[in-house]
């Protein structure tokens, strides 16, 4: 019997392959690439139209030694790395690395780790595919190219450690220019006005908003013009001039993609791109569930289509047939198209077996896994199934020529609503409203005037910069986490709430990039470079052609910028905090763990102490600042400034709020206030920015 081996990216990929396979397959992990461009210098050889110098990563010298061990025992080698650029440039590195060219080898790829799958693609395999390698290899050298160009300058111009980067400079610079709208937005003043109108037998009041007058839409932007229209409505006669009453639907959703994938988990569950990342790569390698072994529960991760097999359509349909009724599946696919290139040879993301609940699984994954499963599970299975239905009913109301309306709801076919509601709707019940007629008249209860100032743009969540760069081009699936990543890593940009902020160090670095490097940030180019990239993947366009012509505009640059760039001081954070040796005031400086105090006496004095992050609450034992500590292990929790003589601590966030009900320490637990006090129990909701 021939000897087979299957050689995969990681060992709990090769451990989920391995029991569809027969004995006479081995499967192994290659633990990603095996070959790379070297860390000490560029790489590329310039004056050999740009030939790219590939080393074997340092550490795998075993690990290849065992591989090549295993390639000289087999009959025949399949290489089943991802379904990608990257996973067909690292099949292609092993290829080389592993000298089988006088081997029977074959790449072999799937979408899902099933057994029908899995088996399929060996009985579909193919070559490599040298134009997936070349548009990864243009990629990586263009990466590069940018990073060791680009990074010794803002060394010499600002401070070292700091890095470029083709995608991570553009990514900065879109928040950078967030933050200039920001600080340039001047509020504008606007009033509302709103109308309370009795109902006869009904307990509780229509209210209506001012739209303007007659059939003119009015903005009223101060208080002397509201005071007028006020004046102009006393005394004034109400009558509803139209009762309109309409049904609306509301779409299933799509499936996920890497993206959409992102920015929900980010929204519904808190989850940084990073960490959702982390989770559905292990989700798709496998997971040992109970009773069935090591299972991979969802498709591939990385992809921007929005196609489902038709096996796994049909599959999700029979399912919500069976369970919630004929009326709830879908008649057509909800899917929309984009202009752009998308990797249709992908499908979605979804879960491998529709059988498996996330009710069903829930003990045999951790708590972060089982939510992004359930919560992938829930929106396919929504994609699959009728839209929601809405009755609506829009009032129209008219009081001396000026004009009301207010638009109430009610849902009356859940459909896909049933099983995942995104929670983005503002749904009111329309009960009580239904007898209102046109030509009836309705007695004034009171006139509630408001004003209002228009708002800055928002910062950028993790969320919110996935969604622009996919829809600016900018990056593909693979690059949004460690493009966001990288970009707080290195400090330009700081996590907080949520909100993305803009340090002083990454508006140096953005200012220098847009003055000496221009295309670089510039966001056409970069979208234009991916397209560039998707045409080599095609085969239509040659990757050293793309490299030819990119490189000499960079390389004039950085020698200008090297001469007519002047050096940034970035000055360290001053503190109140005062050095106990000198008596200076102590700044915040950077070190391999996070922030720490030091003198800037420095070499004079070398005094450090930890920084305690304050966050803004008195403990509630002693009064003094609640500060963000750290357990031996890394572990974060809350505890007090006074520490040990207090000794106040939660692994929660506490709130600045007591508990209204007995006083106690209010801590954030999601969306949520919770008394610190179980005998309290008292549970606040609060609204989600």
């Amino acid at each position: 019997m021939s000897k087979n081996l299957v050689i995969v990216e990681s060992p709990a990929k090769a451990k989920t392959i391995k029991k569809f396979l027969g004995t006479n397959y081995e499967v192994l992990a290659s633990n990603g690439h095996v070959r790379d461009l070297p860390k000490s210098q560029l790489g590329i050889d310039i004056n050999n139209d740009f030939e790219p110098k590939y080393i074997t990563i340092r550490g795998k010298g075993d690990l290849l030694a065992k591989l090549r061990k295993e390639v000289k025992k087999a009959d025949k080698v399949y290489l089943a790395t991802d379904p990608d650029r990257e996973g067909e440039a690292i099949s292609w590195h092993l290829y080389h690395t592993l000298k089988l060219e006088d081997k029977i080898s074959s790449r072999i790829t799937f979408n899902e780790i099933t057994k029908n799958a899995v088996k399929t693609s060996i009985k579909q395999a193919r070559e490599i595919d040298m134009d997936l390698v070349n548009a990864q290899q243009a990629r990586r050298i263009l990466d590069r190219m940018v990073g060791y160009t680009i990074s010794p300058l803002l060394w010499d111009k600002v401070k070292r450690g700091l890095s470029a980067g083709r995608v991570q400079s553009v990514a900065l610079r879109i928040i950078c220019d967030r933050e200039d709208e920001i600080n340039a937005f001047v509020p504008e003043e606007y009033w509302n006005l709103e109308a309370e109108f009795t109902i006869k037998g009904k307990k509780k009041p229509l209210v209506a908003k001012f739209n303007g007058y007659k059939s003119t839409k009015t903005v009223i932007r101060n208080e002397a013009e509201m005071n007028e229209i006020l004046q102009k409505l006393d005394n004034a006669k109400f009558m509803i001039k139209e009762v309109k009453k309409s049904e609306r639907i509301r779409k299933q959703p799509l499936p996920f993609t890497t993206s959409t994938l992102q920015q929900e988990a980010a929204k519904s569950l808190n989850f940084s791109t990073q960490k959702t990342m982390q989770l559905a790569q292990q989700l798709y390698e496998g997971i040992d569930i109970k009773g069935h072994g090591t299972v991979g529960l969802i498709t591939y991760l990385r992809t921007d289509s929005i196609r489902i097999s038709d096996e796994a359509d049909k599959s999700a349909k029979e399912y919500v047939k069976d369970n919630y009724g004929a009326e709830f599946v879908a008649l057509e696919e909800n899917l929309k198209r984009t202009g752009k290139k998308i990797q249709d040879a992908h499908e979605a993301i979804r879960p491998t077996y529709i059988e498996y609940t996330p009710a069903e699984i829930k003990d045999s994954l951790s708590r972060d896994q089982y939510r992004l499963y359930q919560l992938i599970w829930k929106r396919f299975l929504a994609s699959r199934m009728q839209p929601a239905k809405y009755e609506t009913t829009t009032i129209k109301i008219e009081g001396n020529e000026y004009r009301f309306s207010t638009s109430t709801s009610k849902l009356i076919f859940e459909g896909f609503m049933s099983v995942y509601n995104p929670g983005d709707e503002d749904e009111e019940n329309a009960v009580g409203f239904e007898d209102l007629k046109e030509g009836d008249t309705l007695p004034l209860s009171k006139l509630s005037k408001s004003q209002h100032f228009t708002q800055p743009p928002a910062h950028y969540t993790e969320a919110s910069l996935v969604k622009t760069l996919e829809e600016l081009g900018i990056g593909r699936p693979s690059t949004y986490s460690p493009t966001i990543t990288t970009i707080i890593v290195r400090r330009y940009v700081a996590k907080e709430n949520k909100n993305l902020y803009v340090t002083e160090l990454g508006e140096a670095v953005n200012n220098i990039m847009k003055c000496a490097f221009p295309s670089i940030v510039d966001v056409n180019f970069t979208a234009n470079l991916e397209s560039l990239l998707d045409f080599i993947e095609d085969g239509s366009v040659n990757w050293r052609t793309v490299i030819r012509n990119f490189y000499p505009d960079l390389d004039e640059a950085v020698k200008n910028a090297h001469v007519e760039l002047d050096k940034i001081q970035i000055e360290d954070e001053v503190t109140e905090e005062l050095c106990d040796l000198c008596g200076r005031n102590m700044v915040i400086k950077y070190g391999p763990h996070g922030k720490f105090l030091a003198c800037p006496g420095f070499p004079d004095c070398k005094n450090t102490k930890p920084y305690l992050e304050k966050i803004g609450v008195s403990c509630p034992v002693c009064g003094g600042d609640v500060v963000v500590r750290k357990t031996k292990k890394g572990r974060r929790y809350y505890g007090c400034s006074n520490n040990p003589d207090c000794e106040f601590m939660t692994w929660q966030k506490p709130s600045d709020k007591p508990c209204d009900k007995c006083g106690g320490v209010l801590l954030e637990k999601g969306n949520k206030l919770v008394c610190s006090n179980e005998k309290c129990g008292n549970v606040i909701n609060v609204q989600n920015n």
